[in-house]
């Protein structure tokens, strides 16, 4: 494993809390059948038209794993989750069984992702495979449209919801924004405006540490100087303090709700969920020594992505720092769609908490789907 990777540099736990909220919800009993592709559990069924499917699917190339759950005649809501590297769909049961009686849950591991990265990884995460391996917007963007396009097929559907939550809001944004004739809305949390790393965001950061006399997180932001930087090590350093921030400054969900289901929890899924997220990170900060390219200095969706033909919503935490308020605030007023609405909400930060997610479900719930 990539040394210059690893140190500092894993983000697992700040992206799984800005995208996971698993509640104590009461469980369905449903029976269903097992068979084995590739040694990963493969579920399908429809009983009582509820519908539990557990697959690869062909997207784009490659396979790409995708779990389908809920009432088989209400709206689908396709999830597009944060990191990129962090999937929901291994906590999806907790987050979203209750969901499941008024609408079809889809989660996706991405391109690089989670079961999707682990059913071809390599044995050692090097920088021959990452070059030889990069991750594009564009290309994740297809992949989307694609699965996108498959579930209205599979499903019977003539569109579907998209959420969007930190980096799978930049890359939802691209997918309503190429094909608005898929979906019904898009809505957006901690949305991803224009990520760039500058001197007026690494001076907020350390004005915060001076004020906090903070001297462990002073030394790391004098180690690592001011942007704008070309190695992710460095970004991940400052998204670590970023996150100690957010975490004092808001209501957080207990650490008794990540729990991770009992399908994802063993060795070789934890080892790929790991290592997916340090291939995706790397990809998402670029890194001039591995010779990768940047995904984040790509997206400027005040330039390019404002004018949309369906209903859009995002969802912003007053105390948000990696996504700022000042931000998606500007890029809201800029938005041109037949409807928008803008939840700002007191105690939160980038991550998920229980207000976030009443919010969340309260947007599905108003969504017009016929």
């Amino acid at each position: 494993m990539l040394e210059i990777i690893k140190i500092n540099m894993r983000l697992k736990s700040f992206f799984l809390y800005a995208i996971l909220l698993v509640i104590q919800l009461s469980s369905t009993s449903i029976l269903y059948a097992f068979d084995k592709l590739d040694n990963v559990p493969r579920k399908n069924s429809i009983i009582k038209g509820l519908i539990d499917e557990q697959k690869f699917i062909t997207i784009n190339g490659i396979e790409q794993w995708v779990t389908i759950k809920g009432n088989s005649i209400k709206p689908v809501i396709l999830f597009i989750h944060g990191g990129p590297g962090s999937p929901i769909s291994p906590y999806s049961d907790h987050l979203y069984k209750e969901l499941e009686k008024d609408f079809i849950i889809v989660q996706w591991d991405q391109r690089g992702t989670g079961k999707t990265f682990g059913l071809t990884a390599p044995e050692e995460l090097t920088p021959e495979f990452l070059k030889a391996n990069p991750l594009t917007l564009d290309l994740m963007t297809n992949d989307g449209i694609e699965l996108s396009t498959y579930l209205t097929k599979h499903l019977g559907k003539n569109k579907i919801i998209l959420f969007g939550t930190s980096w799978g809001s930049a890359l939802s944004v691209k997918m309503v924004t190429k094909r608005p004739d898929l979906f019904y809305a898009y809505v957006g949390h901690s949305q991803i405006v224009n990520p760039i790393i500058d001197q007026t965001f690494y001076d907020k950061i350390y004005k915060l540490a001076e004020g906090k006399k903070d001297n462990d997180a002073l030394s790391t932001l004098s180690s690592i100087g001011k942007p704008p930087y070309d190695r992710a090590r460095k970004v991940g350093q400052l998204f670590k303090i970023v996150k100690k921030y957010e975490k004092a400054s808001s209501t957080p969900a207990p650490e008794s709700w990540f729990v991770l289901s009992s399908n994802y929890d063993n060795q070789k899924d934890n080892q790929n969920r790991e290592n997916g997220d340090d291939y995706s990170f790397v990809n998402y900060t670029g890194d001039s020594k591995l010779e990768v390219a940047s995904m984040s200095s790509t997206i400027n969706l005040l330039r390019d992505n404002f004018n949309f033909k369906i209903p859009i919503y995002l969802i912003q935490g007053n105390e948000d720092l990696l996504t700022p308020k000042d931000k998606t605030e500007e890029y809201f007023k800029k938005i041109k769609a037949p409807e928008k609405k803008y939840y700002l909400l007191p105690k939160t930060a980038h991550g998920f908490n229980l207000s976030v997610l009443e919010t969340q479900i309260k947007i599905f719930k108003i969504i017009k789907t016929s």
